[in-house]
């Protein structure tokens, strides 16, 4: 055999018998959907952590990336990394509708987004966007450090271009409608909470079952 074939066996053989760069999906078992955004782009890993040779191994299932738009360009740190969740979900909505995940992120305020009381139409339009996910997402905070993943890739955004698989589109999509469907107990619950918290509230909601009882 010539030194060119024993050097193709030899590759080959590794690939046969190493892990693949690329895990596929378990749907039995939990994501991790690691996202980051920079002033020039978007950036998500999904990854599994599943059994390889008999040890948990975390590893990647799908990343993509894309630059922001010339109007996402105005938005501070906060809603830029707001944008990335959204935009993460849309387009890895394949893999996570139905999905148990945990969002990972490094910046602690993504948490609020789910809760946020007086949202402007961005805000409100993305909340609206992630109802769908509230049951199976839990967002969680890590420090930046170890991200490299994600912030990676948004550094080293590919062009929004329709080329990419994960590009949008520049036009501006407005609200023209709101329809509450499927929200589960919790969500009630919370709003029922937040009345109980709110000291006037609370006085009032006791008013108003006590008249409810009275004859």
């Amino acid at each position: 055999m010539t030194e060119e074939r024993v050097k193709a066996y030899e590759e080959f053989k590794n690939s046969l018998t190493n892990a693949p760069c690329l895990l596929m999906p378990d749907w039995k078992l939990p994501f991790k959907l690691y996202i980051d955004a920079c002033g020039e782009g978007l950036g998500a890993a999904l990854h599994q952590t599943q059994i390889i040779n008999y040890k948990p191994v975390e590893g990647p299932i799908f990343c993509i990336s894309r630059q922001i738009k010339p109007t996402e360009a105005r938005y501070v740190a906060i809603p830029m990394e707001f944008l990335c969740l959204v935009w993460a979900l849309e387009k890895l909505h394949y893999y996570l509708d139905g999905a148990v995940f945990d969002v990972i992120t490094d910046c602690n305020a993504v948490k609020s987004l789910l809760n946020m009381k007086t949202p402007n139409i961005h805000i409100l339009r993305w909340q609206i966007a992630i109802q769908k996910y509230r049951g199976n997402m839990t967002i969680a905070y890590k420090s930046g450090n170890i991200h490299k993943n994600s912030d990676g890739l948004s550094r080293w955004a590919l062009a929004n271009t329709p080329e990419n698989p994960a590009w949008v589109s520049q036009e501006q999509h407005h609200i023209e409608g709101i329809f509450v469907t499927d929200i589960g107990t919790e969500f009630f619950n919370q709003v029922k909470e937040s009345y109980q918290m709110e000291k006037n509230c609370h006085i009032l909601c006791q008013l108003l079952q006590k008249d409810c009882k009275d004859p």
